[in-house]
């Protein structure tokens, strides 16, 4: 079931490690279905150039196996805690992208101080707190701190993204990093500015509805 889905979270995983957004095993994306609820996510443990979509795992809303020989993610639960709480969003990622995890590991946000911030995120990225693998309380935690954004960090362990599709969610943590890298340099040579309040919205809002064909 859900194959064209599964096949699009096969080359959306392939993208994680081309990006220097994880290693070995690390990370994973997950999508929901719209029409059946359902959801797809990688399967715990396995390596990306071993991945094959047939070894994606699909899930009822309530983390029920409906398809798949393999162990779902071991951030399954905080997947379907974020879905459940978050209508919007039909794509996640997890990743310990290293310039964004320096800066979750000292618990500080990514300060809006570049106009692709602003962009993408519509401000800074923020730092939620430390919570343990294996339960729902990271996906509470990204609930709970990620506000407006599509982008959360998470203490002293990685980042997470949503989109209103997986590809959303992968771009955004893609960006989460570069800007992240590009922050990161900017601190070695001084205290950056921070956008405005007011210009931060403006450069956000013409990305959403002008930028583009």
């Amino acid at each position: 079931m859900l194959e064209n889905l599964k096949e699009e979270l096969y080359h959306l995983h392939l993208e994680l490690p081309k990006n220097d957004l994880v290693k070995w095993t690390g990370g994973n994306v997950s999508a929901r279905d719209a029409d059946s609820g359902c959801v797809v996510i990688k399967p715990s443990g396995v390596r990306y150039e071993d991945l094959s979509p047939e070894h994606h795992v699909v899930l009822d809303p309530e983390g029920n196996v409906v398809e798949g020989e393999m162990k779902p993610s071991s951030d399954t639960a905080s997947h379907l805690y974020i879905y459940q709480h978050r209508k919007d969003v039909n794509g996640i990622v997890h990743t310990h992208s290293p310039y964004a995890t320096a800066f979750a590991a000292v618990g500080r946000e990514i300060p809006v101080c570049l106009t692709a911030m602003a962009d993408e995120f519509g401000g800074p990225i923020p730092c939620a707190g430390f919570a343990l693998i294996g339960s729902d309380a990271i996906g509470r935690q990204v609930v709970e701190h990620i506000g407006e954004s599509c982008a959360v960090l998470l203490k002293n362990h990685g980042v997470f993204t949503t989109g209103p599709t997986a590809l959303a969610a992968v771009k955004a943590a893609v960006m989460v990093e570069d800007a992240a890298r590009t922050v990161f340099y900017a601190l070695q040579l001084g205290q950056p500015d921070n956008l405005s309040p007011a210009d931060t919205k403006k450069l956000h809002q013409r990305y959403r509805n002008v930028y583009g064909q």
